[in-house]
């Protein structure tokens, strides 16, 4: 049974370890260059610094991703501007949970976490086009194919092809009916 919860500090390692132990193929299949990953201390800082911030000034707002009560993965948002948008980004840290269908399920449960303690008019997201997965994800759920473009979409990535999708307030709104 999948659910969802928001971050706790416990959490803290487990990210920080997703992105530090991965290989070198996974992290370039997500668009990340390993050059721009901070240490496991700093991973840690940066999280602690901002979890203690009212939502009004968070820069980062996690969801943590669980099946049977295990953490499982974790979808954040970044670029916020309350009541305005965010970027959302997703990541399932076990193999065995890709391409399962999880990803659309727990995405589910999620969404209604920033559109509501964020009070978005709009949610993005930018995956690297060549990553099929969370475009896959993204559109099933009824998110809007916005464009393909080439940028370096956050403070971890390189340059590439990312496609931009964007599920507005009101579909949102009338999804939830």
């Amino acid at each position: 049974m999948y659910s969802v919860r928001q971050l706790q500090e416990s959490d803290f390692e487990k990210i920080a370890d997703y992105f530090l132990d991965a290989d070198e193929d996974f992290l370039l299949g997500m668009g990340v260059d390993s050059s721009k990953l901070p240490t496991k201390n700093e991973w840690i800082q940066i999280l602690a610094e901002d979890f203690s911030k009212p939502y009004e000034q968070k820069k980062f707002f996690y969801i943590i991703w669980q099946f049977d009560h295990q953490p499982v993965g974790h979808s954040n948002i970044n670029k916020i501007i309350f009541g305005e948008e965010a970027f959302m980004h997703l990541h399932l840290w076990e193999n065995s949970s890709r391409k399962s269908g999880a990803g659309v399920e727990l995405l589910t449960m999620t969404l209604p976490f920033y559109f509501s303690i964020f009070r978005l008019k709009n949610l993005y997201c930018e995956p690297s086009a060549s990553n099929p997965a969370p475009n896959k994800t993204l559109q099933k759920l009824g998110f809007d194919f916005i464009m393909q473009y080439d940028t370096t979409p956050g403070w971890l990535n390189f340059h590439q092809t990312v496609n931009r999708w964007c599920m507005p307030l009101e579909k949102f709104k009338a999804l939830q009916k």
